[in-house]
């Protein structure tokens, strides 16, 4: 596994090569009709997703592969 550094949200971070910037395309928040990113009708897992990754101590990338809430985008 290849590795590299680079800086995200502000922070220096690791992230494996082959998919560093791939996040949106593997992520169901991105294609879903509840994800409303800073808003206050943003979906409640991905809130909390995201303030999770931006915690001290992060970033954290955790792309969402499965949701019981998710509703595909028209």
């Amino acid at each position: 596994m290849n590795t590299e550094e680079y800086e995200h949200h502000g922070r220096k971070v690791t992230v494996v090569s082959e998919v560093k910037g791939q996040h949106k395309s593997h992520c169901l928040c991105f294609d879903c009709e509840k994800f409303k990113p800073d808003t206050p009708e943003n979906c409640v897992y991905a809130q909390h997703n995201f303030s999770f990754c931006v915690m001290p101590g992060g970033p954290l990338v955790l792309p969402v592969y499965e949701c019981e809430d998710f509703k595909k985008r028209d």
